[in-house]
């Protein structure tokens, strides 16, 4: 019979975990108060009792000792205490400005933080041709896209188009509207391409069929599901609708094509949280939108006034569940070195194929009572026996036999994890064989053509 809790304690658990941390990364200027988002979703967190912290990437840095990972604001010695066990790291602006700040970001991912969104995401979102691309790739409907890539070969690139003016000329970077132009003629868009590149002559620019329409819709996508949506009136007198430009958002209702078409963009472009911009087809019920943009690091200060939700507090009510979190796995090779007590460091097999569990092939195993005896490396020890457990023998020995199960402290990458093995006999030139639930700990992904990715003892093999 089950206790029923405490009302105290129902109390407690009903406002939330409050065991997790909530990391905010801005690029916003020490002096900037812009930060409407960043501080609605501290305030979310507060309610729940996380802990929470404002990274400022700005004279920002990092410190690893004793295997604890802090970031730390200028001036901030003592820092904030992150780890992938507690904390959500939610990215705030463009941190695509400085290839060291895009490493914060990679820093959060080797220690297995969840990050909103990944650097791969981040990469994808911040530059308009790759996010294209990708769309391209899932067979998203899209306005015609060409690349300029020199500035001789801009009318060039207008014919491969196949439309008429106007056209949309964009920056490949860029956000809230700015690097967006409209071209009406020929002789406007070879001017405009010579100046630019007049500026930057290694700079690439995107040119884009122009669809008219009298607002576009941003949906607002989490965890794989729509959560938000609003349309945007384009601004009079300007053929953007983006909010920053003062187009005044109201709800809308999107269509199941529409929900479809937005879940696509989201995922192509590998995001946990992001903001799918598209512009509505003629026919909404039954023909695709026309998605021109997919934003990694979207805002909630229009989103929550035209929806009327509390969008801050629904994304930290999802992260509260760590069943979300998505985190990047780190690469490592086939074949890696571990360490096991006392056998000291033992090459070892990274199996994706075995699903059942992690394996030493042992010798000389000797049982008595509730101890298992037996050697490895030629050392032998003692080993209390956890259970017994029936696995499944494939490949040419199609069978079921019993094993042995013991609990041994496995070393990896300056981490230890208590790990339960079963024992065979079998006469295998790799001693040691995990399987993929110890890979999901240790948060890595095995690359099948390549050892000792992040271990260095290549004379091993």
């Amino acid at each position: 019979m089950t206790k029923a809790p405490k009302f105290r304690e129902f109390i407690s658990e009903a406002k939330g975990n409050n065991k997790y941390k909530l990391l905010i990364i801005t690029d916003e200027p020490e002096k900037s108060k812009n930060f409407h988002t960043a501080s609605r979703l501290q305030e979310e967190a507060e309610k729940l009792g996380w802990k929470n912290y404002l990274y400022k990437l700005s004279g920002g840095y990092t410190s690893f000792e004793d295997g604890v990972l802090r970031l730390h604001n200028k001036d901030d010695e003592k820092g904030f205490v992150v780890s992938g066990k507690d904390t959500i790291a939610v990215i705030r602006g463009s941190v695509v400005r400085k290839d060291s700040w895009l490493d914060i970001v990679s820093t959060l991912e080797k220690h297995s933080i969840c990050v909103a969104n990944s650097r791969k995401c981040i990469n994808i979102c911040t530059d308009k041709y790759r996010t294209s691309l990708k769309l391209a790739d899932y067979g998203i409907r899209q306005p015609k896209t060409v690349l300029i890539t020199d500035p001789e070969n801009s009318v060039k690139a207008f014919d491969m188009l196949d439309t008429d003016f106007p056209v949309i000329m964009k920056t490949l970077r860029g956000s809230k509207g700015v690097g967006v132009l409209f071209i009406e003629s020929e002789k406007s868009l070879d001017s405009i391409v010579q100046i630019l590149h007049k500026q930057d002559e290694d700079t690439d620019l995107l040119l884009q069929e122009y669809i008219e329409t009298d607002y576009d819709v941003r949906v607002h996508v989490l965890g794989g599901k729509v959560f938000a949506a609003m349309k945007r009136p384009v601004v009079e007198g300007d053929f953007r609708s983006n909010v920053s430009q003062g187009s005044e958002p109201k709800k809308i209702k999107l269509t199941e094509m529409e929900i479809e078409e937005s879940l696509k963009a989201a995922k192509a472009v590998g995001g946990l949280w992001t903001a799918v911009d598209f512009i509505p087809a003629k026919n909404r019920e039954k023909e695709a939108p026309f998605v021109i943009e997919v934003n990694s690091s979207p805002g909630t200060e229009g989103m929550e006034e035209a929806s009327g939700q509390n969008i801050s507090k629904e994304i930290i009510e999802f992260f509260a569940d760590s069943k979300n979190w998505v985190k990047v796995p780190s690469e490592c090779g086939y074949k890696e070195v571990v360490t096991i007590k006392p056998f000291g460091e033992i090459v070892a097999k990274f199996d994706t194929g075995n699903s059942g569990m992690s394996v030493i092939h042992a010798e000389k195993m000797k049982v008595n009572d509730k101890k298992v005896t037996w050697s490895l490396l030629g050392k032998t020890i003692t080993s209390d026996i956890i259970r017994k457990e029936e696995i499944s023998v494939g490949g040419l020995r199609d069978y079921d036999e019993d094993r042995y199960v013991v609990k041994l402290e496995v070393g990896f990458l300056g981490s230890l994890y208590e790990t339960e093995f079963t024992l065979d006999d079998r006469d295998e030139r790799t001693h040691i064989l995990f399987d993929r639930d110890f890979m999901n700990r240790l948060n890595v992904m095995v690359n099948p053509g390549v050892k000792y990715v992040v271990t260095t003892k290549y004379s091993l093999d």
